[in-house]
């Protein structure tokens, strides 16, 4: 990490006990909770829907300029300030010079910018990608939004999103912020993102697009280094061409909370289709996207992409995709934990350009047009409760890259797999090929004292295989009610079962087809 951030860093990291005295050097990333930091002075600034905004409380070092309702605030010094932040605008922003920590409080507050960010967080008015780390504390309900053009964005500076950030990003709080992006992306910050709380709702409209020869692309949430989610809800909806609904140049690591991503855009620079929604769970059925484009300007309109690992350790996180990949890893990708339902219309439920494994969780890969769990290096299944949903031959339920000499290993879990396994897996817990299928039916699956129901989807590649620590026992047909309910509504654990009628099964090595792992 650059140096200028991890000294901006420092300024927020009170060692426990030691108050505001004593200040330590650490990596962003690794930065205190808002709740333990004592602030040195307030700002409140309040928006007015009539008049000119309103700011009181700055102190030495400390310069306003309010033009309307657009606030700019430049901290030249080392203080760290809270900015308490309310009212109304449909013409206005808060934009925030300092090389050091701050808060900004939002209570009750709704912004609107038609040139620009609503929030923009930049460094020192001398060198403003300098970078600060803020938390963003919601109380009441808040909105922000942008509109179509960004026209008065200095040339030395950036400015990516209604909420933009040159420094991490840290939102925590009881209350609500709800984001509308119409020009660029939703919440975007140069360094970290990290979720501790609050309701957040981004609905992007958005689309990636070309201005002087460089493309931008734009999504629901963007973290440059890194995201992480620990608690609270994000819902973010993505419909415009090439947008994300999450994405980023380093890594994801999921440890809480609720995640909800819809992404219902084309490609950009490509001919892919709509389609899409929710399938299973209650959800409207899904849609067949159209294929892709290999021309150098196009964007994929992919629910979470990022070019760094992705780790899942729980939350519950739901991703449907229409035109491309529900989630993938540039990475590795790691599961060990939570409730994960991705789907995708048009390409790999699940994807990643490295090693993916699956030890723990309850993880549902769908894709109606390709893999459902498609990693271009070893695949693994270790642990967990996995339903893997692949289209017909050559797709696959669970691909790895066997032209690159990598394998499917299957070691341990419970595994429900409709389109098959890769060919040459190393099956070191037993699976078993059901003797039929059907499609929109309930089956019931006991493995040893566990029990389980689990819905087929519209559509899927041929053949029903299952796996557990010992020979599963399954029937078709079934009524089942009650019990926990996982992978948006396709899997409950521990329901009531009635009626059904028994399915045979037999021995299973793997083999259906398959093909190139990835895109």
């Amino acid at each position: 990490m650059r140096l200028h951030k991890i000294m901006a860093a420092a300024a927020l990291l009170l060692l426990a006990g030691c108050g505001k005295d004593t200040i330590t050097t650490v990596d962003s990333s690794e930065i205190g909770n808002y709740e333990d930091i004592e602030f040195d002075g307030t700002i409140t600034v309040v928006f007015s829907s009539s008049g000119d905004a309103s700011v009181s409380g700055a102190g030495d070092g400390q310069t306003v300029t309010i033009s309307g309702n657009g606030v700019t605030i430049v901290n030249s010094g080392s203080e760290l300030v809270q900015y308490e932040v309310s009212g109304t605008t449909s013409n206005g922003y808060l934009k925030i010079y300092s090389p050091a920590g701050q808060s900004v409080v939002l209570n009750g507050a709704s912004i609107t910018n038609p040139n620009g960010a609503a929030l923009n967080l930049q460094g020192a008015s001398s060198n403003p990608s300098s970078g600060a780390v803020t938390y963003l504390v919601l109380n009441g309900s808040n909105t922000l939004a942008d509109g179509s053009s960004y026209s008065n964005t200095p040339t030395d500076e950036d400015e990516k999103g209604v909420v933009f950030g040159e420094g991490s990003i840290t939102v925590s709080g009881d209350g609500s912020l709800t984001v509308k992006a119409s020009g660029r992306s939703g919440i975007v910050s140069d360094d970290n993102v990290t979720i501790n709380g609050g309701t957040v709702t981004v609905n992007a409209t958005s689309s990636t697009f070309v201005s002087n020869g460089d493309t931008t692309k734009v999504a629901g949430v963007k973290a440059k280094d890194a995201f992480v989610m620990n608690d609270g809800t994000l819902t973010i909806t993505s419909s415009g061409t090439g947008a994300k609904g999450m994405s980023g140049d380093g890594t994801a690591t999921f440890n809480g909370g609720t995640v909800k991503i819809t992404v219902t855009g084309s490609n950009f620079g490509s001919s892919s289709g709509g389609g899409g929604g929710w399938p299973g769970g209650g959800w409207p059925g899904g849609g067949h996207g159209g294929g892709q484009s290999s021309s150098d300007n196009s964007v994929a309109a992919k629910g979470i992409k990022f070019d760094g690992n992705i780790t899942i350790n729980g939350g519950t996180l739901t991703v449907s995709a229409s035109a491309h990949e529900g989630i993938e890893s540039k990475g590795e990708l790691s599961i060990t934990g939570g409730n994960i339902y991705s789907y995708s219309a048009a390409d790999d439920a699940i994807n990643s350009s490295s090693t993916m494994t699956i030890s723990g969780g309850y993880v549902c890969a769908h894709a109606t047009s390709n893999d459902g769990f498609d990693a271009n290096g070893n695949l693994y299944i270790k642990g967990g409760v996995v339903y893997a949903i692949g289209a017909s031959s050559p797709e696959m339920a669970l691909d790895a890259n066997t032209e690159g000499g990598y394998k499917l290993y299957v070691q341990g879990g419970t595994l429900i797999a409709i389109g098959g396994l890769e060919s040459g897996a190393s099956l070191t817990q037993s699976c078993y090929r059901a003797s039929s299928w059907s499609k929109n039916t309930w089956y019931s699956m006991t493995v040893g004292d566990a029990t389980y129901a689990f819905k087929t989807p519209s559509s899927g590649g041929s053949g029903l295989v299952v796996s557990g620590s010992s020979q599963p026992s399954l029937k078709s047909s079934v009524s089942a009610s009650g019990g926990t309910e996982y992978m948006n509504g396709m899997l409950l654990e521990g329901p009531t079962v009635s009626g059904g009628s028994t399915v045979s099964l037999s021995a299973y090595s793997g083999g259906n087809g398959g093909g190139m792992g990835g895109h």
